[in-house]
């Protein structure tokens, strides 16, 4: 199979993770972009992306972006980049990355049009493949009142209600020029976009035929899995430090009964970041172990002195995990790890 060159294209990558956005520009590198610009928030991406449209330049050729950041996230800077006349290009494609890959959170992207999602943890073919996807397998963008981004329907999903009712060409207006401006008028009016594959056309630079997919090169990708587990040394460090915030936060909300909604809060985005970076450094039980404390702590959470006991339980089964090394799902070890953590909550909330 031919291979591609990205040497001409640009990507963005927005991560508010330190050591996961050193990661991810790691592996997007080794794809050999031409450009890799990173920045620490949905903020910080907008201002990016409007000086990008000042210079009257045509922005990133893709976004990879996190979910859950401050004070912008990725599903307010998703709907930035579609709705706002500021964005160089709001039908650049944007690749959506997170641990919180719930139905909920999926279909909210979605929504709001996005081009890829890709659950943390992540893996080097994960990424691979869902860029392979956008690059080979454009959508169509569409425009109704309501909505603006790709296509949501696939034509290898099944789906339901308003998304079942497909339009024929003679149903909607085809748009082929990007600067051409409409305005649904109607809510039955829609509107289909098909432009050039301008990320393909890119990376194909005339070597490859219209109907010829192309790939990465195969040291490129072995080189990429090899600096993500190399990452696994920085990883040790910054779960260890989540791990202590964790405690002190259990300290503080033990101080203040009646007032911990801010503590839990924070325990449970603390809880996000090691459940989808877990099993991306090669500590696939600390993503078991963080989800489990993620899913007790959502809002609504009981916020009592036993739930800051289960918390702690939380701590010190991940704790374990890393003093002892336990990579992958750890054997025996780790099934003794997850029963222990599940017999010590029952017990928690048998004690009267």
């Amino acid at each position: 199979m031919a291979h591609y060159d990205f040497s001409r294209c640009n990507v963005l990558l927005v991560e508010d993770n330190i050591y996961v956005r050193n990661a991810l520009e790691d592996l997007l590198r080794q794809f050999q972009f031409g450009r890799v610009t990173t920045a620490d928030n949905g903020e910080d991406a907008i201002d990016y992306l409007k000086t990008m449209k000042s210079a009257e330049n045509s922005g990133p050729d893709i976004i990879f972006s996190d979910l859950a950041m401050a004070p912008i996230n990725g599903l307010l800077l998703l709907r930035w980049v579609r709705a706002s006349k500021d964005c160089p290009n709001r039908m650049v494609p944007f690749v959506m990355i997170s641990g919180a890959a719930d139905r909920e959170y999926v279909n909210s992207a979605r929504d709001l049009g996005v081009t890829e999602f890709i659950a943390k943890p992540f893996s080097v073919t994960s990424v691979y493949e869902r860029f392979l996807e956008v690059v080979d397998y454009p959508r169509q963008f569409v425009t109704t009142q309501s909505y603006f981004g790709p296509d949501r329907r696939r034509k290898s999903e099944g789906t339901s209600g308003a998304d079942r009712r497909e339009k024929s060409d003679n149903d909607v207006v085809i748009v082929y020029a990007a600067d051409k401006k409409v305005k649904p008028e109607a809510p039955t009016d829609v509107w289909y976009w098909r432009l050039p594959n301008s990320l393909r056309e890119k990376a194909a630079s005339g070597a490859l035929g219209p109907n010829v997919k192309g790939e990465v090169p195969m040291d490129l990708i072995e080189e990429a899995e090899a600096q993500l587990e190399r990452a696994a040394l920085d990883f040790t460090v910054w779960a260890l430090e989540y791990l202590s915030k964790l405690s002190n936060l259990c300290t503080e909300a033990l101080l203040e009964p009646g007032r911990r909604s801010r503590h839990f809060g924070e325990i449970h985005d603390l809880a996000l970041e090691l459940r989808g970076q877990g099993g991306t450094f090669g500590y696939p039980l600390i993503s078991t172990f963080g989800k489990m404390l993620y899913d007790v702590t959502m809002e609504g959470c009981r916020e009592d002195d036993k739930a800051v006991e289960i918390v702690k339980c939380h701590i010190d089964s991940m704790r374990a995990v890393i003093r002892e090394k336990i990579s992958g799902d750890g054997g025996q070890t780790g099934r003794q790890l997850l029963k222990g953590l599940q017999m010590s909550i029952e017990k928690i909330d048998t004690v009267s």
